[in-house]
């Protein structure tokens, strides 16, 4: 199923989908126990929708991640539609974001433009001389 298929009170939804977005936890307490959700936002090439993450949940996934929802439930909340495995779906990790390696994380410096760079410097110094 892709994500512009689902529609609000649909269950039984099976998709893989990106997580793009991942908002904070918030703890709550229901019936005397704690709990943990989180708000996500998943992707695929038909759109995008949001995704409520309960308890261990919140912790399993990471923005980059290709996730898989098996048995999941639409349900609508202020006019938007929210994906949700509820007490009978799952959802499994199928893909980890790969962390940037440093080097991809700061751009090095263009080996031209430095060749470059030196050269002035080197001209500087030898009009200084004169």
């Amino acid at each position: 199923m892709k994500i512009n298929e689902v529609q609000a009170k649909m269950g039984k939804i099976e998709l893989t989908a990106e997580i793009t977005e991942k908002g904070e936890p918030r703890t709550f307490e229901k019936f005397g126990k704690q709990g943990k959700v989180c708000d996500a936002q998943i992707k695929d090439e038909s759109g995008t929708l949001k995704l409520t993450l309960w308890n261990e949940q919140c912790d399993q996934v990471s923005v980059g991640d290709m996730v898989k929802i098996s048995n999941g439930y639409a349900g609508e909340y202020k006019g938007t539609i929210q994906l949700s495995t509820g007490k009978f779906g799952s959802l499994e990790v199928v893909g980890k974001a790969e962390p940037k390696p440093e080097s991809e994380a700061k751009p090095a410096p263009d080996k031209e433009i430095t060749e470059m760079s030196e050269e002035l410097d080197e001209a500087n110094v030898e009009e200084e001389d004169m």
